[in-house]
C-alpha cells in the first residue's frame, strides 16, 4: 500500500467520528446532506427494486456508520455483508443493529424509503428486515489485493459502495487498483453498484476536513472499463443550488453506476 493511503485511513482511524459524520442524515437539516441522500436513495430504490438485481449475498465496501445504502437492497438479496475500515464506524453500525441505546435514529430516512417503495407504514418491518438481513460486519481496506482478509466469503452477487471511494483513494492509481481489489469479491458477471460524487476535493466532518480524491465522469468510466466491468447504466445530477453556500464539501455532482464483471 502506497504511504499516502496509508496515512490517509491512520486519519480515518483516529479523527473520523461517526456521530458527527452522521448529523448529514438527519434530514432537514443539513443542505449537502439532503441533496447527496435524496439523490443516492432514489437511484438505489431503482436498482434494487423488484426486477431489478437481486440474488444470495451483497458485500456493502465501506459502509461507514450508515445503513441508508442497504435499505432498499436489503429486500432484494438473501444476506448482506456490511464492511468499513475504522473500528468506530463499525461499532456504530453495530450499535443500530443490535439496538443499543444511543444509536443513530435512521426511521426519518427508512420512512422515506419505503415511501419510495409505495407503503411509508411499512418502515418499522424494513427496519427489522434489513437487521436480519445483515449477518456480518467486517473490516475492509479497498487497498489491499484481498480487501476483507482474514475474512473468506463466497463471491457475491453484488458489490455496493457508497461514498467511499473517493475518500479512501487519494489518487488515481489507488483508485484503479480499489476497483480490481474488489471485482475479487464478486462471482463471475456479478454487479458492482458505485455511488459518489464528481470533483471532490474534501468533506467536512464537523472541524475536521477530510481530502477526496476528485473523480471526472471520463475517468470514472474508463476506470471501470480497464478494471474488467461493462457499465450498464450511469445517472447523474448536477448539485442542488441551494447548496452551494454549504461549505461542508465541494462536490460539483453526485453520480450512481452500475457495471457487471467481465468474464
Amino acid at each position: 500500500m502506497a504511504l499516502q493511503e496509508s496515512t490517509a485511513l491512520d486519519f480515518y482511524q483516529t479523527y473520523f467520528e461517526p456521530m458527527v459524520y452522521l448529523d448529514y442524515f438527519k434530514m432537514g437539516q443539513s443542505p449537502v446532506g439532503d441533496d447527496c441522500l435524496y439523490f443516492l436513495l432514489k437511484h438505489y430504490n431503482a436498482i434494487f427494486k423488484s426486477g431489478g438485481l437481486k440474488g444470495k449475498l451483497l458485500i456493502d465496501i465501506g459502509s461507514g456508520p450508515s445503513i441508508y445504502q442497504l435499505l432498499s437492497a436489503c429486500e432484494s438479496f438473501e444476506e448482506i455483508i456490511a464492511t468499513d475500515y475504522t473500528d468506530k464506524n463499525r461499532l456504530e453500525l453495530e450499535k443500530w443493529l443490535k439496538k443499543i441505546p444511543g444509536a443513530f435514529d435512521w426511521s426519518p430516512v427508512v420512512k422515506y424509503v419505503c415511501e419510495l417503495e409505495g407503503d411509508r407504514d411499512r418502515w418499522a418491518d424494513k427496519e427489522e428486515r434489513l437487521r436480519r438481513t445483515v449477518t456480518q460486519v467486517l473490516k475492509c481496506d479497498v487497498n489491499k489485493e484481498q480487501p476483507l482478509e482474514p475474512a473468506v466469503l463466497p463471491l457475491a452477487d453484488c458489490v455496493l459502495s457508497s461514498l467511499c471511494l473517493e475518500a479512501a483513494c487519494l489518487t488515481q492509481e489507488a483508485f484503479r487498483a480499489a476497483l480490481r481489489h474488489i471485482r475479487t469479491l464478486l462471482r463471475p458477471r456479478g454487479h458492482l453498484v458505485l455511488g459518489g460524487g464528481f470533483d471532490t476535493t474534501f468533506y467536512m466532518v464537523g472541524a475536521k476536513k477530510f481530502p477526496c480524491l476528485p473523480l471526472k465522469e471520463k475517468f470514472v468510466c474508463e476506470a471501470l472499463q480497464k478494471s474488467g466491468f461493462t457499465i450498464e447504466k450511469l445517472e447523474t445530477a448536477p448539485r442542488a443550488a441551494e447548496t452551494m453556500s454549504d461549505e461542508q464539501s465541494d462536490y460539483t455532482a453526485m453520480f450512481v453506476v452500475v457495471a457487471q464483471r467481465n468474464d
